[in-house]
């Protein structure tokens, strides 16, 4: 070997090493970020996620000072885009909107293909808001959560109960209040929750689980009643509605959450700086009457908060997969 090969292999090497143990640039958050960000929402146009997608992707834009482009990647319950976004790369220009789906799907399907933990780096919950049970208000049965059950246990099997789809947040509420109820229905799966609803008023089915961003108007109008909130107290939303513990059915505290995820392996300078922008977001004054104009209350937590929720909802929604007797997709 010549003393010029030798020397030009070793200012190669110690270039190489130079280069591995230089910090990750995209680790520094004052250069975070320096192009658009990409945040995926894995639901069509139009919906709650992505209602909640364009709201704070608007805020961090301005806040930023680059452009957050909302990705519409709906999908098989959401797996498309949720694997779209695992895919992406660890440096927090690839970010997901994901709600309370993301952990059902991972009880539900058995092979999600993603790793809530290992795929993804929680960042903060924006918003949310909670399942409610909605009944036709002209049934004999419907003037209160008690009523309602004793007429299921009355007829075992025989009440329906519509959803928005096997697998939705609407339907696994609707098997954990039937769970701690105790009673028999026959679940009722929709495309989606407004021809679940439009059945409940038109007499076809008694009641469906829902959202109040959708149920409102009809709940207004006298078409629909709600009997229950899965809601820890009750809602500034809906003040003049009891919790289900109220009737006695505590453990029912389930809501449609939306929230921010990294990829995981996302240096931590960056995602400390994502969740001071979100904070800072949801704290402006503009944000909680945008929120609360689409019936969603402002939900923030830190990651660590948020990681331990999202350990908690999938031992749950595991829990009722077994319990419920569901079949894995």
């Amino acid at each position: 070997m010549t003393i010029q090969l030798f020397l030009r292999r070793a200012l190669l090497a110690c270039a190489i090493l130079s280069a591995a143990f230089t910090p990750y640039r995209g680790a520094n958050a004052q250069d975070y970020p320096n192009r658009p960000i990409r945040l995926i929402v894995p639901f069509a146009p139009g919906g709650g996620s992505d209602f909640a997608g364009r709201l704070i992707g608007q805020k961090l834009t301005e806040q930023l000072g680059q452009q957050v482009v909302v990705d519409n990647r709906p999908g098989a319950a959401s797996l498309v885009g949720t694997q779209i976004a695992a895919r992406g790369a660890p440096d927090g220009y690839t970010l997901l909107l994901a709600d309370a789906g993301f952990t059902i799907n991972i009880a539900f399907f058995k092979d999600p293909k993603y790793d809530a933990f290992k795929d993804f780096a929680p960042v903060s919950v924006i918003a949310a808001t909670p399942y409610i049970l909605v009944v036709n208000p002209q049934l004999p049965y419907a003037r209160s959560l008690k009523e309602f059950i004793a007429a299921a246990k009355a007829q075992p099997g025989k009440l329906s109960l519509g959803s928005a789809g096997s697998g939705s947040g609407t339907h696994m509420t609707g098997e954990l209040f039937r769970l701690r109820a105790g009673i028999t229905m026959t679940h009722v799966p929709y495309k989606s929750v407004g021809p679940a609803m439009a059945d409940v008023v038109g007499g076809q089915i008694p009641a469906t689980f829902s959202t109040p961003p959708t149920s409102l108007p009809l709940v207004k109008a006298g078409r629909l009643r709600i009997l229950a909130a899965a809601a820890p107290k009750r809602s500034a939303l809906l003040p003049e509605v009891p919790t289900f513990a109220e009737n006695g059915l505590p453990g029912i505290d389930v809501s449609n959450w939306y929230s921010i995820m990294s990829v995981g392996g996302t240096p931590q300078p960056v995602i400390k700086r994502l969740h001071a922008e979100i904070a800072r977001a949801i704290a402006s004054p503009d944000m909680r009457p945008r929120l609360a104009a689409s019936a969603l209350e402002p939900a923030p937590n830190t990651p660590d908060e948020f990681r331990a929720m999202i350990a908690r909802e999938i031992k749950r929604w595991v829990g009722v997969v077994k319990d419920a007797g569901i079949q894995q997709q």
